[in-house]
């Protein structure tokens, strides 16, 4: 597939009007052609007109259509698995198998989404049928569904360039919903973006959908980034990335004169607590464990695991070891970007300065972006009394905390802020101290894990990605899972409607055949 660098509004090829850039290959410092256009607030304009002009019959495709535009998705992405991995290598520095897992990923949240949708489920039908003869007052006929919220804006991540960005989950779960997508491509990425961007362009020619139902746009600043979020068509944004930028865009909207829904995966380190037993029975095992997940994708996902709580006591010297001759043994790899460099270079210096100890560190940079791997030691009542100690440092950097006994432990896990995870590592002879611990996560996460590691995270109907503030800026909802629908759907209520007026899902003979809610009773009635 050939890239032009043009934006992608509707069915047409965009050229800059705001110039243009090129991608950037971290591990050789290089510009890699060809240029991208860069645009600006007319062509988020044009984009959202036809976005919104796509809506309505977007919204109202029956679900089987919209089920096989979505298969038709994930076939485009499988046939330029080789394609997009390749190039999407040159712009991150990240393995080329590493990314075609990455791209059959993306495809199968396409398909799950698919089968979400020929379910009806999200709809949430429910039926109150009509009462005539009830005293002393008659009841109307009452049927529910969710629609789509209208076209969103959905701006591509950099730490996953192919599975959270164009063609990623946000993009899947607001495609199902009957939302049009305006995406703002992540420039760390251009090439890849094109080439996801196109293929999801020609599923909506094939499916004979209105071309606005997607646009793949482009910036060289905040300014497009602000004109989507400030767009009066645009209805709803999701954002991954950091506290500062999720938080500037969430603001402006809801500085609107019509305030939007802004979902936000921001910030994260995704504690881990090993529980006396366990530390005593397996400490070199977690310890070996826990340092190698931190490194996977030099420490650039938002669920590295990255604060590893431990009592001292049997097994911490052994968990400690483990740690550090895993980290000792890393060779320092190319980070995904230089911004993102920079930052975990500053972020480290941090560490250092409130006082945590260098106890292991990989070896070297050899290439202007690359990060070395390393890890900090404190003990509790230093965490205690610096909270800077326990922010992000998004790279291959871990943090061990030896704690003095459990009653510090249950103290520092209320210090944490929100979550998107948090572990528990634990032995039978752990439980009772487990169930005291567990409601304080609870109240810190929206997904904890025993015995295993943060990372990866499986995509089904009961996974979660979310968590209170700052992991995300809405705790109710989450990015990953077939759940992420509902950030995309309000409900409307139909009352004393007549059957041919009814929207497929709540017409009387059900002909979507779907569960629906009638009278509080589920059936496919």
């Amino acid at each position: 597939m050939k890239l032009t660098g043009h934006l992608l509004i509707g069915a047409q090829e965009v050229s800059a009007t705001a110039g243009t850039m090129k991608a950037l290959n971290p591990a050789t410092n290089t510009e890699i052609e060809p240029s991208f256009a860069l645009g600006g607030p007319a062509e988020v304009d044009r984009a959202a007109q036809l976005a919104d002009d796509a809506f309505d019959s977007f919204n109202n495709s029956s679900l089987a259509d919209r089920a096989a535009f979505l298969e038709r998705i994930a076939d485009g992405l499988e046939a330029i698995t080789a394609e997009l991995a390749q190039r999407i290598s040159l712009e991150s520095g990240l393995p080329v198998a590493q990314l075609e897992g990455e791209t059959a990923k993306a495809a199968t949240q396409f398909r799950q989404f698919a089968a979400v949708v020929r379910q009806g489920r999200f709809r949430q039908a429910a039926i109150d049928p009509a009462q005539p003869e009830r005293q002393p007052r008659a009841r109307m006929d009452h049927r529910l569904q969710k629609i789509a919220l209208g076209p969103v804006a959905i701006f591509g991540a950099s730490n996953f360039p192919i599975s959270y960005s164009v063609a990623g989950g946000d993009t899947a779960s607001a495609l199902a919903a009957g939302c049009p997508v305006i995406l703002k491509a992540h420039n760390a990425h251009p090439g890849g973006s094109e080439l996801m961007g196109r293929v999801i362009q020609q599923a909506v020619k094939d499916a004979g959908l209105h071309e606005g139902v997607f646009s793949l746009v482009r910036g060289g600043g905040n300014e497009i980034g602000e004109a989507l979020v400030e767009h009066p068509l645009i209805k709803g944004v999701t954002f991954t990335g950091s506290e500062v930028g999720g938080m500037a865009l969430y603001r402006r909207a809801q500085l609107r004169p019509d305030p939007i829904p802004v979902f936000t995966e921001m910030t994260s380190v995704n504690p881990t607590f090993i529980l006396p037993a366990a530390l005593a029975a397996r400490g070199a095992e977690i310890g070996d464990g826990f340092a190698e997940r931190m490194l996977v994708t030099v420490g650039q996902a938002c669920l590295k695991p990255a604060i590893l709580l431990a009592v001292d006591g049997p097994g911490y010297l052994e968990l400690k070891n483990a740690m550090i001759a895993r980290v000792q043994a890393m060779q320092a790899r190319t980070m995904l970007t230089p911004g993102i460099n920079s930052a975990y270079r500053k972020n480290v210096e941090r560490q250092i300065n409130a006082g945590a100890q260098l106890i292991a560190a990989g070896g070297e940079a050899q290439l202007p972006w690359d990060g070395q791997s390393v890890l900090f030691e404190v003990d509790g009542a230093q965490m205690l009394a610096d909270s800077t100690l326990g922010q992000e440092v998004f790279g291959p950097a871990a943090l061990l905390v030896r704690i003095s006994d459990k009653e510090q432990l249950i103290t520092l896990a209320k210090q944490f802020q929100g979550q998107l995870s948090a572990t528990m590592q634990i032995d039978q002879a752990d439980h009772a101290f487990a169930a005291r611990l567990l409601p304080i996560l609870e109240r810190r996460t929206g997904r904890i894990v025993i015995n295993a590691f943060a990372h990866p995270q499986e995509v089904s109907y009961a996974s979660i990605h979310g968590g209170p503030f700052p992991a995300t800026s809405d705790s109710r909802f989450t990015s990953v899972g077939m759940t992420a629908i509902e950030r995309f759907l309000r409900p409307v209520c139909y009352q004393g409607f007549p059957d041919d007026l009814l929207p497929e899902a709540l017409k009387h003979n059900n002909p979507a055949g779907i569960w629906r809610l009638t009278e509080g009773e589920l059936a496919k009635a």
